[in-house]
């Protein structure tokens, strides 16, 4: 670990344009995510500054095309069955076709809405337009996700139904300018209903209140401008927010402090409107020591290596802070609703531009 505490921007910086080049060898296993992993490292270099000088435009616009070969369209015999939209990675085998407009829809090689979610963050971040998003065959999928209590399906032969395809599902519907695609009604009635006694949020009703659940529940509804409808508290909801921060914050009552939990807490926190209540320093200090020797950080301070999810959480959780310390003055605000930072938001959502006048 890093015996001083202070920010290592210039080792973050080489550890996601390390893991950007070449991903390291026990990502292998998580093929299906490698999209995903890409948003990290591209999200993390924009948020520390760094995009433009580890990146090339030739880079750049190669990931766009790679990002563009993993859209499914609809398949020409067959029409829109909820397949559409972006997979992972071409771990199916699908040929490389960039500007492909129809897909031949091979058994389990479908979108998923994670994926969906981070390919086009991803896009933004690269500066490219989304001219060749198939928005309408991506809105169709995503009404075929939606289940019958309100809760989504990240694929359509089924697998896991619960609040964070919920938040990609309403992400990407407000990246593309539409949301005839979710029944608003439903999605608000899952999320009450998956509130527990304690005023945190759960992945489902009947479960524990968890971190993750509640930041997709609350950035969901604050996309939706439902924000007010969709609690049964903000006040309380916002008091079991700020009762999981330890030092660092914990994901669930009585569970040590973790990493990711400094975004997935802090940004529900952000989003209620209580950040100044978060004791900074402490959490700040808590982060530091998460930070490892090869750059990136850690899940626990105890841990050695990194890993690129907590490590892009790591520097999105420091982004979130509104007054910037000295060391930390490099990191713009994030957009904490969609996960990118301000001045990428600003640059591109002052009307949703990409959508206006088509």
């Amino acid at each position: 670990m890093s015996e001083e505490e202070t920010f290592e921007k210039n080792k973050h910086i080489k550890y996601f344009e390390r893991c950007f080049k070449i991903l390291p060898y026990h990502y292998t296993s998580a093929d299906t995510n490698r999209m995903t992993f890409l948003f990290f490292c591209i999200s993390g270099l924009d948020l520390l500054g760094a995009l433009d000088q580890v990146i090339t435009p030739e880079i750049k616009q190669k990931t766009i095309e790679w990002i563009y070969a993993q859209q499914i369209h609809p398949d020409p015999k067959i029409g829109n069955i909820g397949q559409c939209g972006f997979r992972g990675a071409p771990f199916m085998g699908h040929k490389f076709e960039p500007n492909a407009t129809e897909t031949i829809h091979e058994p389990y090689d479908a979108s998923n809405l994670a994926m969906t979610y981070t390919a086009l963050i991803s896009l933004i971040i690269l500066g490219d337009d989304l001219s060749r998003v198939n928005k309408k065959a991506i809105i169709e999928s995503i009404a075929q996700l939606q289940q019958e209590d309100g809760s989504f399906s990240p694929v359509i032969f089924g697998m896991e139904y619960d609040m964070r395809f919920l938040y990609c599902a309403s992400v990407i519907s407000y990246i593309l300018n539409d949301w005839s695609g979710i029944n608003i009604d439903k999605a608000i009635d899952f999320i009450k209903k998956s509130q527990t006694y304690d005023f945190g949020i759960s992945q489902g009703q009947g479960f524990e209140s968890h971190g993750g659940p509640t930041f997709c529940a609350i950035a969901a509804l604050s996309l939706m401008g439902k924000l007010d409808e969709g609690l049964i508290s903000k006040k309380d909801t916002l008091s079991w927010c700020l009762s999981r921060q330890v030092n660092g914050f914990q994901g669930r009552a009585n569970k040590p402090p973790d990493t990711c939990y400094s975004f997935w807490i802090g940004a529900a926190i952000e989003i209620l409107g209580g950040y100044e209540f978060i004791d900074f320093e402490t959490h700040k200090k808590f982060l530091y020591s998460t930070q490892t020797n090869y750059g990136g950080f850690t899940k626990y301070p105890e841990y050695e290596f990194p890993d690129i999810l907590h490590s892009y959480m790591g520097v999105a959780a420091l982004a979130i802070i509104p007054e910037k310390t000295p060391e930390i003055e490099c990191l713009p605000q994030l957009e904490t609703r969609l996960n990118m930072s301000k001045k990428t938001f600003d640059k591109n959502f002052p009307n949703n531009v990409f959508w206006k006048n088509k």
